[in-house]
């Protein structure tokens, strides 16, 4: 039912946001040098790698590390991104990996190839286990001013409780969080 859903959901969004994901992708390629979207390599189930497309709001010279870990990093935020990732249309374009049936619509946000405390906590709470998601139970209960523990024990959480009703309520928070900025630091 799961699956079924996230075909149904994106499928929906996909249709209603092509056109600002088509003025977000050119305002990127206009607005700086490199291309409109950034393939980062991430982790997902069973700790498999995979490319996860975001729009790229970063210039091109900037490290691969997850952005709280680098010193400084409104430095290597470009003009558009900066708009970009506080609204979260950075990660319209997993919409597409969700129909490829590499990610799900709610699940743990996928870690970076390097993120290697995370991996391992999620690895001995068995969060591997789980398809990563766009958005996640640790994404509406505090995202970016969590703790790497407490991210795994929301995510825990979300493993022993899940449901579609449980999705359905992650999403609808999800869309609330989004409209007031809230839980974004960068």
């Amino acid at each position: 039912m799961k699956r079924i859903f996230d075909i149904i959901i994106s499928l929906v969004l996909i249709f209603i946001l092509i056109l600002p994901m088509v003025i977000i992708y050119l305002s990127i390629i206009i607005t700086s040098s490199g291309g409109g979207i950034h393939w980062s390599v991430r982790i997902g189930k069973n700790n498999q790698e995979f490319y996860m497309p975001k729009f790229r709001t970063m210039k091109i010279s900037t490290p691969q590390v997850a952005t709280h870990k680098m010193i400084n990093p409104n430095n290597y935020i470009t003009k558009v991104g900066r708009i970009i990732r506080k609204a979260s249309l950075d990660e319209l374009p997993q919409l597409f990996t969700v129909l490829m049936g590499k990610m799900t619509l709610v699940g743990p946000r996928p870690a970076l190839f390097n993120q290697y405390d995370l991996i391992e906590l999620r690895k001995k709470n068995k969060i591997d286990e789980l398809k990563p998601g766009i958005t996640g139970y640790a994404q509406v209960n505090g995202r970016d001013l969590l703790t790497i523990k407490e991210k795994v024990m929301c995510e825990k959480i979300y493993r022993d409780n899940m449901s579609l009703l449980l999705d359905i309520k992650i999403i609808i928070k999800t869309v609330y969080y989004l409209l007031r900025l809230s839980y974004i630091k960068h």
